[in-house]
């Protein structure tokens, strides 16, 4: 995924990664170390699930960005694309802000529950339907720290 971004901005001007807190951290780190072109980092964070498994469907800015991206390359930074609904939601609010170009990267891709149009620019993997964890992602705050990708059920924890 890092070639193919050096190979769709070889201009030269860096390019925002705008990671979406906190299931994005550890793939945009990945993915920042792979791209060879300029690059700038950057987080913001959404709040949609909460403790549960499913998205509320209700999406809230609890963290904007630092700095203007008016006039820069944008690609946003997802850990999962699901339902779409807080992808549409930055997109929205990033076009707003007027980038001179806004793509998305995601880890996975999850097509089944899609209730948007939203598509990424950028997949790392195809999903099932299934609850994962690990390699950033979470449940209620947990697993983020798990080095690989795992279906909820299947998380076995150390001593518990």
């Amino acid at each position: 995924m890092g070639a193919q971004i050096d190979r769709d901005y070889p201009g030269g001007e860096p390019v925002y990664l705008i990671g979406v807190l906190k299931g994005a951290y550890v793939f945009l780190a990945d993915l920042a170390r792979a791209a060879k072109i300029p690059l700038r980092i950057e987080f913001i964070a959404i709040a949609s699930y909460g403790q549960d498994k499913t998205s509320s469907g209700q999406v809230r800015l609890t963290k904007d960005l630092d700095v203007p991206i008016e006039g820069r390359h944008v690609i946003l930074v997802e850990d999962i694309l699901d339902t779409g609904t807080t992808l549409a939601y930055l997109v929205k609010l990033m076009a707003q802000r007027k980038p001179k170009s806004l793509r998305i990267a995601t880890l996975l891709d999850k097509p089944e529950r899609r209730k948007s149009s939203i598509r990424a620019d950028y997949v790392g993997f195809q999903i099932p339907d299934e609850f994962v964890v690990g390699y950033g992602l979470d449940y209620a705050e947990d697993y983020r720290n798990l080095s690989d990708v795992c279906v909820l059920g299947e998380v076995r924890r150390g001593s518990d």
